[in-house]
């Protein structure tokens, strides 16, 4: 059995080679053979020259590097699509994804998985950014009308079926966790140690996680179009009682001139509510644009070996 272990990696050049090394001597202790896929997401200090080095000093470190930034889940992409092994483990290069942990991840495998997710429970992370990624992933979950799991990211093995699958999927928004969960396969969940972050911080930002929230959604659901659709039958229904009520008002006697502030109040609500209701359907086209462009999902611009 051979494994692939693929990990993109971004303003990851002081960890990488504490990365390669922890990772191999888990791998070589467990006596089996295994390649290590670095990508290279563009990144802006220098990362790739330590792949490299890493590459030059170990054949079964593979290292891919990336024409520009493209983003985690099409590094991750790449990385899955240069995979050999007959199970890939998927881990993020900071570290906080423990290669400790890969062991316990494949025997549980073993006992009939295809997929094994490394669940944290507990996350070593800030409040700011624990708050920030319980609000994505309820979000996410309300609005594609399926269960997330804030406790489960990248982080798992999966075997060369699943892979294989996911890498056909090849929509122009990439998000790993949601893919793998679309294929299916028989899923199991292991409770792992999730370390803390020794150097640097996370590059996921409040106004990321709003744009990557964003992009799954208008992927993956449909369901604020059908928001919409509530919405403006609510405001008709309203609109309605409000010009029957307005109506027994004149014939009681009781309104006499129509006012002057309800009318400009009433025209500059339904025009928001038509706005956003435009902007919306916008964004799906804005989508479904990108998407028919068939543009590659990344560019590699070197490989070694």
């Amino acid at each position: 059995m051979k494994l692939s272990v693929v990990s993109p990696v971004y303003k990851g050049k002081a960890l990488v080679a504490e990365l390669v090394s922890r990772t191999r001597a888990v791998l070589d202790q467990m006596g089996m053979d295994w390649e290590l896929i670095l990508v290279d997401d563009g990144c802006p200090e220098g990362s790739w020259t330590e792949i490299e080095r890493a590459c030059s000093a170990d054949s079964r470190v593979k290292g891919l590097k990336l024409s520009r930034n493209f983003g985690q889940h099409y590094a991750i992409t790449a990385g899955l699509d240069h995979a050999q092994g007959d199970a890939v483990v998927v881990m993020d290069c900071d570290l906080q994804d423990r290669p400790e942990e890969i062991p316990r991840l494949l025997a549980r495998m073993q006992e009939g998985y295809d997929i094994v997710l490394a669940r944290r429970v507990e996350r070593q992370d800030g409040f700011l950014k624990r708050l920030s990624s319980r609000l994505f992933y309820r979000t996410l979950g309300y609005l594609t009308g399926s269960e997330q799991d804030e406790t489960v990211a990248n982080f798992g093995v999966y075997s060369s079926a699943v892979i294989r699958e996911v890498c056909r999927l090849r929509e122009s928004i990439r998000y790993f966790p949601t893919m793998v969960k679309w294929v299916g396969f028989r899923t199991a969940k292991l409770d792992v140690e999730h370390a803390g972050r020794t150097v640097g911080k996370s590059s996921y930002g409040w106004r990321r996680m709003a744009r990557l929230a964003m992009d799954i959604i208008l992927a993956y659901s449909d369901k604020p179009l059908r928001l919409m659709v509530k919405f403006g039958v609510g405001v008709a229904l309203c609109s309605m009682l409000l010009v029957v009520y307005t109506l027994i008002k004149w014939a009681q006697g009781d309104i006499t001139v129509l006012g002057y502030a309800s009318l400009i109040s009433s025209i500059w609500f339904l025009s928001g509510c038509l706005m956003i209701t435009l902007g919306t359907v916008g964004l799906y086209v804005g989508k479904t644009f990108e998407g028919v462009k068939d543009r590659p999902l990344y560019i590699i611009e070197r490989q070694v070996p």
